[in-house]
């Protein structure tokens, strides 16, 4: 009896050591650099907090039309995408987007106004990676906060009557956001990624995609070809749990003239362009990004482009659909990280902007320069 007894104790506790040594080696293979996670809600979750109403999905919807008619032929009016760098005060850009909505308005019939709304910025190194990241600008990284505050600014901003613009770059936050966006853009850093070429193939609105920071058009051409086809791959459904994700394909890629080594804009590269294009077999659809190689990041030059598209247009150029303008309450931009509660109202803290004075008057100047090209 006493045998029978011990044997039962000798074999439970190997049992336990076994699976203690099993468990141990685990924590040897997992996870080692991460230090936490935290579980969101789902996008379907979010967005029964906040749904969308009749006038933002006439918006987005209305909106969406109107760039594929643009990209087509069929609307001859030029795309403006104008806005803030990015996005890092709600109430400048509820201000910001209150008096855009005012000139939308005033200029829709020669100008197809949408406002520039990005909430995530790439970064070659480090920095503040977005308004989604981290809200708060201060390295607490409540991504929750931005990503509730983000849908909430998209929802207000559509309200007004403006469509909204933006560059994805987490392959996870258009489930929550997407629903709330015209247009799109894949960025110079990105074009080149599987991924996002394939979340690209999958998105409801038409996608504009940069070329690579060195100025090479390839790479970008090939993104629009491969983002047209459809395309299996991992994410997240609306629930958010882990799914396969197979898609359609988009047939609203088009290509976005953001400089490189040199300026992009000019007439000699927009027919350099244009030739990629035809020699591809896609539609000859530009869209000249006139800040960041373009403009050397100095804010004041993007005048210079956005004169020069217009010379363009002016001489018969049917290629350059759209442009993209940085622009903001005020000019410039200032310092950052710095404390958040030092920072000017309405100035960049990433890219130089426009101010809204010279951005209404670029604006008023352009679309009486394009009128009679739109009749």
């Amino acid at each position: 009896m006493f045998v029978f007894f011990i044997l039962p104790k000798v074999i439970i506790n190997n049992a336990v050591i076994g699976a203690y040594i099993g468990l141990k080696r685990m924590e040897q293979l997992h996870d080692l650099r991460v230090s936490r996670i935290i579980r969101l809600p789902s996008p379907g979750a979010l967005k029964e907090k906040l749904p969308v109403g009749e006038r933002v999905a006439e918006t987005v919807a209305a909106g969406r039309h109107d760039v594929e008619d643009i990209l087509t032929g069929k609307d001859a009016r030029l795309l403006v995408i104008v806005g803030p760098c990015s996005i890092h005060d709600v109430i400048a850009a509820r201000e910001y987007a209150r008096r855009l909505s005012l000139l939308r308005t005033e200029l829709q019939h020669d100008l197809c106004i949408m406002m520039r709304v990005y909430f995530e910025k790439p970064r070659t190194t480090i920095g503040w990676k977005g308004f989604i990241n981290d809200p708060h600008l201060n390295d607490t990284y409540d991504i929750e906060h931005g990503l509730f505050h983000a849908r909430q600014l998209l929802l207000e901003i559509n309200e007004m009557g403006v469509p909204a613009a933006t560059e994805f770059l987490d392959p996870i936050s258009p489930q929550y956001v997407a629903d709330l966006v015209s247009w799109a853009a894949i960025g110079a850093r990105t074009i080149e990624s599987q991924t996002h070429r394939q979340m690209a193939s999958g998105l409801s609105m038409p996608v504009g995609f940069k070329n690579s920071t060195d100025g090479r058009l390839d790479v970008a051409v090939d993104a629009i070809h491969s983002a047209m086809h459809p395309h299996s791959f991992l994410g997240i459904d609306q629930e958010g749990l882990s799914s396969v994700i197979t898609t359609k394909g988009n047939q609203f890629g088009h290509l976005v003239l953001r400089g490189g080594k040199k300026p992009n804009y000019d007439a000699q590269s927009i027919s350099s362009a244009e030739s990629w294009l035809e020699k591809a077999g896609l539609q000859k659809s530009l869209l000249v990004d006139c800040s960041h190689a373009n403009s050397g990041k100095k804010h004041a030059r993007q005048i210079e482009v956005w004169e020069s598209i217009l010379k363009q247009k002016v001489d018969g150029n049917k290629s350059i659909v759209g442009v993209m303008i940085e622009s903001n309450l005020y000019c410039g931009n200032q310092p950052f990280p710095e404390d958040p509660g030092k920072l000017k109202y309405g100035v960049s803290i990433t890219d130089e902007c426009l101010s809204w004075d010279e951005t209404e008057r670029m604006l008023r100047e352009g679309a009486a320069v394009v009128h009679n090209l739109v009749k």
